[in-house]
């Protein structure tokens, strides 16, 4: 039970994301790319597509691939930490 709500936990964050950055495409507040590249990030961890897609972007826009990276780190580096003050 647990896991099919992770799951769809993840699917609508995922597309949440996508839309956004393809929202922010349009409207110039918005990184559009980089909502696109983070909510392509979240699928990718159920989706083989949106891997394959995501490597592809990356490619395209190594920029953006860079920011996205530093946040992928802050992410797992707060989430290490979340979990080592939980275990304490």
């Amino acid at each position: 039970m647990k896991e099919t709500i992770n799951r769809i936990f993840v699917l609508v964050l995922g597309w949440f994301l996508v839309v956004l950055g393809i929202i922010g495409l349009f409207v110039p507040i918005l990184q559009g790319v980089l909502f696109i590249l983070l909510g392509l990030w979240v699928l990718s961890r159920e989706n083989n597509w949106a891997r394959r897609y995501l490597h592809k972007l990356r490619l395209r826009f190594p920029a953006t691939d860079r920011r996205m990276r530093d946040l992928q780190r802050k992410f797992r580096k707060s989430r290490q930490d979340r979990k080592a003050k939980d275990d304490e």
